[in-house]
Formats: structure tokens, C-alpha cells, sequence
């Protein structure tokens, strides 16, 4: 199907009813944008079809649901840069789980899950089913339930259970993957106990000066038909799935891609980057009380799309967001530049129920047919294989080893492992691999790197999302769509593809991008075909569902949690306050009254925070002399450090007071913290502040 037909009349409908549902669809789509905008989402009117065929809105039963699930902030890995170093050290935003659940009453269900985490790993995956399954019987299970990531590069990580992945956050952190599942596992809880009667409708916004291409001269290899559809090379179409509640939106699920790597490999303070913050501004202008999210109103996912070769470095070079220097502000400007692309025009839709298909591949052996490759010529891909350019990191986000000299293929790559392919690397291996320098052999040895990875389509209400565990390239997403579009007979404008999803397999290119070897090319670790694997699996499972046959879904390789030994740097602390203080004492604050849009900064006797995450209910909170409670540890206005001092730890609280009024204010903490027995207690300290 040709994306350039952008609004294509869906195989089979009638004319005259495609009219009806466009009319009815510019409607709804007028009304959102209408009522966006303000202190309360979308007031957006149901806008019926013409009773057959397409429709604005769909009738689907809906429930959605928010959950806490923030790791630990204190001296745990960052996952996505694999750079040592990075570790957490405070707090501006804490992690949550948004999920919303399709029913169609006729035994079809999803549930959608979108994580504030750097990765989405299988150890994940298994571990959140297995808990449903005990909680919900046969309700949720592996072939309809997707979590994916949000991909922050400032989240804590060491969950993966794949050696390769946890090497780089220093081992396996079992608290922050209790928090993780059951922080999950509570938002599909909640959303599935919000079941009701609700409409479904899709628009399609843009996003504009939100990102760019990094890798541009891989791009420009593909062909000009690919280019011409994003002429600066990077997608700038919104996908928004609002859920509407008697005319009122009470939720959406918003698909854009772009990576969050707002803020670089030097920073340690945990945030949900740029996605992170759209998310919470959505909800914060919804009336959302982030400290108890098991009343949220209203729930606002920021999903991936397909962000492989997009940056929010608009310099191409680390923290050279809109904000030059300043990544914080660069992440507000992308969140709320994200947030203005839910609005745009409603895509009409063919209806029906909730269709699915899914199945795990051994991405090893995928033996391809000359239908999906370049040339016309059939090949496979191999055991993974990572090069030199995944090594080098992405230049122009940071991270990785840059003292170890390798370079992405935009740099010259790397010489000396071109030399010692030569020689070492055997010619089977070098044909599936093609240009890639060949770095690290992950795929020959067991439980380094995940290898079978489940594929999913689902289409609900005729919105059609393919999900992976991949990293895929704005260009990759585009073949995948088209090919799923071809053989289900649907708009493209309903398709869309999502990575990061219930897994972790690296990138896909294009093998025209993959010739480049960015890193991005470096990445692909199945080798030069994995692109036109992933679409043929994608056909064979669109192909299924639109003959209505199901599928061999296969099997998943096994659970590796607990075979990596938990990281030492984890093990539990006991606390020490400082010398004639006690836990919760203020150390130092403003002397005397400060003017208002001042940082204000308080300084506690602390506790270290992993022993007790304070999950829905937070560290610190900013209150009037009222008790009125102004922020918390999800605010934009706050962040909260940890500092070792000697055997204690010292807690920073900073406040931006930009808006406050005049008058006396409590910056409060708590915490607990851990005896010599591995008791915990609770405790709370106050500073008052004067704002003038």
C-alpha cells in the first residue's frame, strides 16, 4: 500500500458510508482540538458514522489504570547509554506504569501498558503474566498483554536477567524489579477493575521541531520513494488512541517517536525525560494526584513508535535540545511539543472487535523470502552479532566508551576490527553481517543477549498496532506498516508499529541504512536482513488475521531471572544519622525570606531511599502554611538528591518557587530508615521557608 495516499478509502467500504465517517470524523477531530488546551483534557463529542461502515468513534468497553513503580534512586544503574558511571542520585519524577484494557464482550481483550523505564525485558514480561495468571486465571496472558518502555536513558536499571544488558548497570537489582512488576502488574489491576462502556477514536496530529535524524547519511541510502515521505527525515505524524467517557476524553494512548535521551550519560537524576514529562503534564492538567494514582481521572500514555534514528539533540551533539545547555527545560519544551500533537484530525474507522495474533521467533535462523529483501534474492539472519559502531554509541546522544576509540561508520569506523574480521570472522557469518565490523559474538554464547522475541498485531476497533522488543528506524517502521496494511486490506493510517515491547532485541534498519553502519547499523544484531525478517513475520501474521486463521504462536526460551547474581552494590545498608542529629533533621535552609521563583533548597538528615521506595505516596511534598499541598515528587517544581556523608546520607530537597504566592511554606520529608536487624522506621522531617 502506498503511504502516500494519506487518506485512502479502507478496502471494502462503500463510498457514500467513507463520506459519512470523514464528515463525522473532522467533526470529532474539530471538537478535540476545540477542547484541548485548558485545565482539562479533551472534551471530545462522540461523532457516530453513518451506522455502517466507517465510524469517528467506536463503542468498546474500556478501563484504564496508574501505578507507582519507581526503582531505586540511590546508587543503582542507569539502563540505555551503558556507561558505568551512571548511577542514581536522586529524584525529579517518579516511574509509573499506565495501562488501559479493550474489551469487546465478545472474548477479545488487550491489555496496553506503557512503563517509564529505560528497556522492556522478557524476565519482565514472564514475571508480570505469571502474577496475573495467579490473580485473573486465563484473562491475561502472553498473547494479549503488551508492556512497553518509554525508553528514558534516566531510569535505574538491572532487570533484565540477560547478562550483556546487567553487565552495564553493574548485575541484576532485585528491588527495582519488584518495583518494576508490581508497579505493572497494579496499573493492569486497576484498569481492569475500570472496565465501562466507552468510545475509542484515532487521530493523526504532527509534531513539529520535536527531533532529528542522527544518522541522516544512513538514511539518505534508502530509497527516494522512502525519503519523500519523511523529507527531513524523521516522522513527525502523532498517532493518539483517545478513550471517550459520555463526550468527555478520560484517557489516550499517544504513539510518537523520538528518543528520550533529553539528558545525557553524565546525568543521575531519575526522569521520564521528555515522554515522562508530557505524560505527567497531560495528567496534571487533568487534575491527577501523581501521590495517589489509584484515583487518577485520567490517564495519559506516551508510547514508542519507531524513534531508532531520531534524536532530541537537535545539535547532534549531547544536550543540544531547543534549550541549548539546558537539558531539563529541552525535556519540558519536547514534552509539551508532544503533548500539542494529540490534537489533529480523526481518522475514520471500519470498526469491529479485538483481533490478535502473536508469535515468538528464534531471531537466529529466520530464513527470508527474496519477497522482502532489496534485490529480490532470498537470505537469513544469524546469531547476533554486535559491531564496533554499537560500541561507539550514538555520537550525537553520547554514552558508550569513547576512550576506546571506536566510531560510527559517519566517522570512518573502526579500522582495526575491519582488520581482524578479515581473519577471524568466518565467511557465513560475514554474509549474513554484511558491512557491520564485527565486535562482539553475543549470540554464541547462552544468556547473553535475548534471542527468540514474540511478535504481536492486534487490531482493535480497526486500529492496528504491531508491537516488538526492537529499536526500529523511522524508515524500518514505514516498510513494516505498508506490508501490514497490504495484507490486511486497511488504511496505513491505522497501522502502527511500536518497539520496546515485552522484550529487548536491539535495532532494526533498513538494509540500505544498515550498509552505513552507524550505530543504529551496529546495532542490528540479527544482521543485514532483519528488517525484511520482521516483515515477513509481521505479513504471515496480518495475512492470518485477515483470513481468519490462527497461528502457531511457538514458545519463548525460557526465563533467565535469577541466574545472574544480584549486583553487590544493592545489598541493603543500615543507617546511620549524623552525630547528635536524628533522622528527618533539618541541616541547612534559606536564611530568612527569598523571592519568589528562587531554588530553594532544604537539606535533611536522610535515609537511604531504597530500603523504602514510598511507592503512591513519595518522599516529599511542598505544602501551604494551610496544609494545602502545592507539589511532590512528581512535580516539575521539585527534585530530591541523595549524598553519602560518611556513613550517613544527606537528603536534598530543592524547590523551584517560580508562581508561589507570598507567605510561609513546609518543605516536608520522609522516609525510613534501616536498623541494624533490617528493621525500618518510619520518620519525618520539616523546614519552613517564607516566600516574600
Amino acid at each position: 500500500m502506498n503511504d502516500t495516499a494519506r487518506f485512502a478509502k479502507p478496502a471494502g467500504l462503500p463510498r457514500r458510508a467513507f463520506l459519512g465517517a470523514t464528515a463525522a470524523a473532522t467533526a470529532l477531530g474539530a471538537t478535540i482540538a476545540a477542547n484541548w488546551g485548558g485545565a482539562s483534557p479533551a472534551g471530545a463529542q462522540e461523532a457516530p458514522g453513518p451506522g455502517t461502515g466507517a465510524s469517528a468513534s467506536i463503542p468498546m468497553t474500556v478501563g484504564r489504570g496508574m501505578a507507582d513503580m519507581t526503582g531505586e534512586p540511590f546508587g543503582a544503574g542507569m539502563n540505555g547509554y551503558a556507561v558505568l558511571e551512571q548511577q542514581t542520585s536522586g529524584l525529579r519524577q517518579r516511574q509509573f506504569a499506565r495501562a488501559f484494557v479493550f474489551d469487546d464482550g465478545n472474548g477479545g481483550r488487550v491489555a496496553h501498558v506503557t512503563a517509564d523505564m529505560g528497556l522492556m525485558f522478557q524476565s519482565i514480561q514472564m514475571e508480570v503474566l505469571n502474577r496475573l495468571r495467579a490473580r485473573f486465571g486465563g484473562t491475561y496472558h502472553e498473547g494479549n498483554v503488551l508492556i512497553g518502555a518509554s525508553h528514558t536513558h534516566v531510569a535505574p536499571g538491572g532487570t533484565s536477567g540477560h547478562l550483556m544488558v546487567d553487565l552495564t548497570t553493574l548485575g541484576f537489582r532485585p528491588v527495582t524489579f519488584e518495583a518494576t512488576v508490581a508497579g505493572i502488574v497494579a496499573a493492569v489491576e486497576r484498569a481492569d477493575a475500570d472496565l465501562a462502556p466507552s468510545h475509542i477514536a484515532l487521530t493523526r496530529g504532527t509534531v513539529a521541531d520535536a527531533g532529528v535524524n542522527r544518522s541522516r547519511g544512513a538514511f539518505d541510502r534508502n530509497p527516494d520513494a522512502d525519503k519523500a515521505v519523511f523529507p527531513d527525515g524523521v516522522d513527525r505524524d502523532s498517532v493518539t488512541l483517545h478513550v471517550l467517557r459520555d463526550g468527555r476524553s478520560v484517557g489516550f494512548i499517544n504513539w510518537y517517536g523520538i528518543h528520550p535521551t533529553t539528558f545525557g550519560p553524565e546525568h543521575t537524576i531519575v526522569s521520564g525525560d521528555n515522554k515522562g514529562y508530557a505524560a505527567w503534564l497531560a495528567e496534571n492538567r487533568a487534575g491527577v494526584d501523581h501521590s495517589n494514582p489509584a484515583g487518577a481521572p485520567f490517564v495519559a500514555a506516551f508510547a514508542m513508535s519507531t524513534p531508532g534514528d531520531v534524536s532530541p539533540n537537535h545539535g547532534l551533539v549531547p544536550n543540544s535540545g531547543p534549550v541549548e545547555g539546558n537539558e531539563y527545560e529541552s525535556a519540558r519544551v519536547l514534552g509539551r511539543r508532544q503533548l500539542d500533537g494529540i490534537v489533529g484530525r480523526a481518522v475514520p474507522l471500519p470498526g469491529g472487535g479485538i483481533d490478535a495474533r502473536h508469535r515468538w521467533v528464534d531471531m537466529r535462523s529466520v530464513n527470508v523470502d527474496g519477497r522482502f529483501t532489496p534485490d529480490g534474492n532470498p537470505g537469513s539472519t544469524g546469531p547476533a552479532i554486535l559491531g564496533a559502531a554499537f560500541a561507539a554509541s550514538s555520537q550525537e546522544d553520547g554514552g558508550g566508551e569513547p576512550l576506546l576509540g571506536f566510531n560510527e561508520g559517519s566517522r570512518g569506523g573502526t579500522a582495526w576490527v575491519r582488520q581482524v574480521n578479515q581473519v577471524v570472522v568466518p565467511a557465513s557469518a560475514s554474509a549474513i553481517h554484511g558491512s557491520k565490523e564485527n565486535l562482539l559474538p553475543v549470540g554464541y554464547i547462552p544468556g547473553l543477549v535475548q534471542q527468540t522475541h514474540v511478535f504481536h498485531l492486534h487490531r482493535i476497533g480497526g486500529i492496528v498496532i504491531a508491537s516488538l522488543a526492537f529499536e526500529p528506524t523511522v524508515v524500518a517502521g514505514l516498510r513494516m506498516r505498508r506490508a501490514i496494511a497490504e495484507a490486511l486490506g486497511v488504511d496505513v493510517e491505522t497501522v502502527s508499529v511500536q518497539g520496546y515491547v515485552s522484550g529487548y532485541g536491539h535495532y532494526i534498519t533498513t538494509p540500505e541504512e544498515y550498509e552505513h553502519q552507524d550505530y543504529e547499523g551496529g546495532a542490528t544484531i540479527f544482521g543485514r536482513l532483519t528488517l525484511p525478517a520482521a516483515t515477513q513475520i509481521f505479513d504471515g501474521l496480518a495475512t492470518a488475521m485477515a483470513s481468519g486463521v490462527p497461528v502457531d504462536p511457538g514458545a519463548a526460551e525460557g526465563d533467565l531471572t535469577g541466574r545472574i547474581p544480584a549486583s553487590p552494590m544493592g545489598n541493603p545498608f543500615v543507617d546511620v544519622a549524623p552525630l547528635g542529629r536524628n533522622f528527618g533533621d533539618v541541616l541547612s535552609l534559606p536564611d530568612g525570606p527569598v523571592a519568589a521563583g528562587t531554588a530553594i533548597a532544604v537539606a535533611f538528615a536522610g535515609a537511604n531511599p531504597n530500603s523504602d521506595l514510598r511507592h503512591e505516596s513519595g518522599f516529599l511534598s511542598v505544602e501551604k502554611a494551610d496544609g494545602t499541598r502545592i507539589a511532590d515528587d512528581s512535580h516539575e517544581a521539585t527534585v530530591i538528591e541523595f549524598a553519602k556523608d560518611g556513613a550517613a546520607t544527606t537528603t536534598t530537597v530543592t524547590w523551584d518557587s517560580s508562581g508561589a504566592e507570598p507567605g510561609e511554606y513546609v518543605v516536608r520529608l520522609r522516609g525510613s530508615s534501616r536498623g541494624i536487624t533490617g528493621d525500618l522506621t518510619p520518620f519525618e522531617g520539616e523546614a519552613r521557608v517564607t516566600v516574600g
